[in-house]
């Protein structure tokens, strides 16, 4: 009976002590279960509060990449000059305007404007060009005036009515070096008739054949020239028919193409 009794205080106190230790355990428990219900509900309360900037970031990184995409997809490309089109080995003064060698093995076909600042620069560095190639560069230009260029026509025009005096390469400096001066001017052809008078032009014979459907014809046949081979910027350059990429219209670039050129000519007539 005594041990019954000891039994049955044992078996008491074991089940006071599990009592004792689970509600010592419970607050801690509970403690844990309210801090991470709070870290959840701070958590939320973040994304709500950043989630716009997060949608305007992703829509903006897909826009741009839409857009990225959708220029390459639409970026001009320029098509090599054919064959039947090609002005090598030709010298057709009357048609073309040819400076340097006109039998040279390398030809540079430039299509630009008067009024664009980068084909002022480039006119400076052809000059540099045919010094140092001599005999093996001739340098064709072309006309392309921009609609955006208020008196780029005009000024063509005027290159070519000089051209029918044969002075078309005086004009072609003189309109460059003066370009920003012409640009800006409310009256350019004023200026223009005072270019022609300072490089020994017949001013009557001048205007009249600014005003000639010839001179505008000749600018308008190189703008044709230019729209088929997929041009839409100035300068634009083609070295033997091959065009220039714009990563490599600058000295280093242009200088590396033309002796390309030079090495591959004498493979191509082999």
């Amino acid at each position: 009976m005594i041990a019954r009794i000891r039994v049955h205080l044992r078996d008491s106190r074991a089940v006071l002590l599990r009592l004792r230790v689970h509600s010592w355990l419970e607050p801690e428990l509970d403690l844990t279960i309210y801090s991470l219900r709070r870290s959840f509900s701070l958590f939320c309360h973040s994304m709500k509060r950043y989630l716009p900037f997060v949608i305007v970031a992703a829509a903006a990184l897909v826009a741009l990449g839409s857009g990225a995409m959708l220029y390459r997809a639409k970026r001009p490309q320029l098509q090599a000059i054919p064959a039947s089109n090609s002005v090598a080995g030709k010298s057709d003064s009357e048609s073309m305007h040819i400076r340097g060698n006109p039998d040279a093995p390398v030809t540079l076909e430039e299509f630009a404007d008067f009024q664009c600042p980068p084909c002022s620069s480039f006119a400076a560095f052809g000059e540099e060009l045919l010094k140092e190639y001599d005999s093996r560069l001739r340098i064709v230009f072309r006309n392309f005036p921009l609609s955006a260029h208020e008196h780029a026509r005009e000024a063509a025009i005027a290159a070519e009515a000089a051209g029918m005096q044969g002075h078309f390469w005086e004009m072609h400096d003189v309109l460059y070096r003066e370009q920003e001066v012409w640009s800006k001017a409310p009256n350019a052809r004023e200026l223009f008739e005072w270019y022609a008078g300072t490089i020994g032009l017949n001013l009557d014979q001048f205007r009249k054949d600014m005003d000639s459907e010839k001179a505008k014809e000749r600018v308008d046949s190189d703008h044709a020239r230019g729209d088929s081979l997929g041009i839409k910027v100035t300068p634009t350059l083609f070295i033997n028919d091959q065009p220039v990429e714009p990563q490599y219209k600058n000295p280093a670039g242009v200088r590396a193409a033309i002796n390309a050129a030079l090495e591959a000519k004498p493979k191509s007539g082999a």
